[in-house]
């Protein structure tokens, strides 16, 4: 299941430091892509939403200050995590940072370890269902490092949309989702499914997990959610 893999995008124009952040990403179990300036960010984020961007502060084309604006700044990209890489030191530039959206801040030099130690307290803020924590409720148990799910300590067979399905629910439990959030947040919005497939998906959900299927829960005319209540 590598495509559950977290994408993280670094944005970063000395080569050193993209293979030294790509190495220590790739290490801790994410997905890692990298671009030079703020063009190819932009390009890449709209082609392909990654879930966390690493953002140098000085890049060739226009400072990363500008791209952050830009993404806040659109609606479709406004709340994706962005932590800022920085070799300024100075507690304005910090300020002025976070004052953009950024979520957080890395000053060079950093050590790797607090680096993604960082970027999993982001996610865990940001997108929860991209953290690596096992995600529990009721009989279920859920280890996103292995892709596995327990029900009452017996591994189960699940399939992929599924696992998917169930790794969201768990991870933002007692909310309730329509069916087209559903799509857009398990399935991304560039995939081409209708809403009633997320209906049938469900229902195998619910099969798979036989005497817990009843934490999903239908919202007559709204969606679904996950309720131990």
């Amino acid at each position: 299941m590598s495509s559950d893999k977290a994408t993280i995008l670094i944005v970063e124009d000395e080569p050193a430091i993209v293979e030294l952040v790509s190495f220590t990403l790739r290490s801790a179990g994410w997905e890692t892509f990298a671009v030079s300036n703020t063009a190819d960010a932009w390009a890449f984020i709209t082609r392909r939403m990654p879930q966390l961007v690493l953002l140098d502060w000085m890049l060739p084309d226009q400072s990363g200050l500008r791209l952050l604006s830009r993404i806040r700044g659109d609606r479709q990209f406004s709340s994706l995590p962005i932590i800022m890489l920085t070799a300024k030191s100075m507690e304005e530039d910090k300020i002025a940072g976070l004052e953009h959206g950024a979520d957080d801040y890395v000053t060079k030099p950093f050590s790797p370890r607090e680096l993604a130690a960082r970027i999993k307290t982001v996610m865990r803020r940001k997108a929860p269902e991209h953290g690596q924590g096992v995600l529990t409720a009721g009989d279920i148990q859920l280890d996103p490092i292995s892709c596995t799910v327990m029900l009452q300590n017996d591994r189960i067979d699940i399939g992929h949309a599924e696992y998917k399905l169930l790794k969201f629910f768990l991870a933002h439990p007692e909310r309730v989702f329509s069916r087209s959030q559903l799509l857009d947040k398990v399935w991304g919005d560039h995939v081409v499914i209708e809403e009633r497939t997320v209906d049938v998906h469900v229902l195998r959900l619910r099969k798979v997990l036989k005497h817990s299927e009843s934490l999903i829960k239908t919202v007559r005319s709204v969606g679904y959610m996950l309720s131990e209540k």
